[in-house]
């Protein structure tokens, strides 16, 4: 546990001291803004944050992967993933530790879009109702730390910080092309395994206020299950020459 910390608070503290970190959560606050303005800051309309919390979302998809490439693919290349590996830190005290520094970046990255919903208070007749905006920003996370897990395990599968962001990119976007738009289009039971695993749907509930336990448990099971495999993959570097 000790040593998880240690390393969080040094996956968080480079984030925050490296220029990359500043823009992506930059970019992803201007994008949301510019959603925001454009789509929820809308005249005659009830106060609502369902759409910007769609986008938010899938917006993660891309900024997830940007985030986490660099955990494990940067110590390999830059020579410290060995020493790492022969500390006394556990293989799944480094993942978890690496993973919970980004997580952490993460809540900190979305703190200023609450000035958002700030605004959309001040300028509503009538104040949207808290509920679906605390359950908005709860699915946020638990994507972010879906995205991120998988981020963490292609990090962990290559010493190149490109192919572990494509990787995850690419599975991330692609799982959200495939249950929208290839789901319907095939038989049964495909569509309805496929349509089962969607994220676009968990989180317009969530939106709506609804906290179903069904879709808390899909998140936190499948962001276990991918730090297993990224701990395993992790362990095989070890032991591979």
């Amino acid at each position: 546990m000790t040593a998880a910390l240690a390393l969080a608070r040094r996956e968080l503290s480079s984030l925050l001291r490296t220029p990359a970190g500043w823009i992506i959560a930059a970019l992803y606050a201007f994008l949301t803004t510019a959603v925001f303005a454009l789509r929820t800051l809308d005249p005659g309309q009830p106060a609502s944050m369902r759409f910007f919390f769609a986008t938010a979302a899938s917006l993660l998809a891309v900024v997830m992967p940007a985030v986490s490439m660099r955990l494990l693919a940067e110590e390999a290349r830059a020579g410290t993933l060995e020493p790492l590996l022969t500390s006394p830190a556990s293989h799944g005290s480094i993942i978890v530790g690496k993973f919970a520094g980004v997580l952490t970046y993460t809540a900190l990255m979305l703190l200023p879009t609450l000035a958002l919903v700030v605004t959309l208070i001040a300028v509503s007749d009538r104040a949207p109702d808290p509920g679906p905006i605390i359950a908005g920003y709860l699915s946020l996370m638990l994507v972010a730390a879906l995205y991120l897990a998988l981020g963490t395990l292609t990090s962990a599968c290559t010493s190149s910080q490109t192919l572990a962001f494509l990787a995850a990119f690419l599975i991330a976007v692609g799982h959200l092309i495939g249950t929208a738009q290839l789901a319907p289009r095939l038989p049964e039971p495909a569509s309805s395994w496929i349509a089962a695993s969607a994220i676009n749907p968990r989180v317009a509930d969530f939106a709506r206020g609804i906290i179903d336990l069904k879709h808390v448990a899909f998140f936190i099971i499948w962001t276990a299950w991918l730090l297993v495999l990224a701990t395993v993959a992790l362990a095989r570097r070890r032991i591979t020459p």
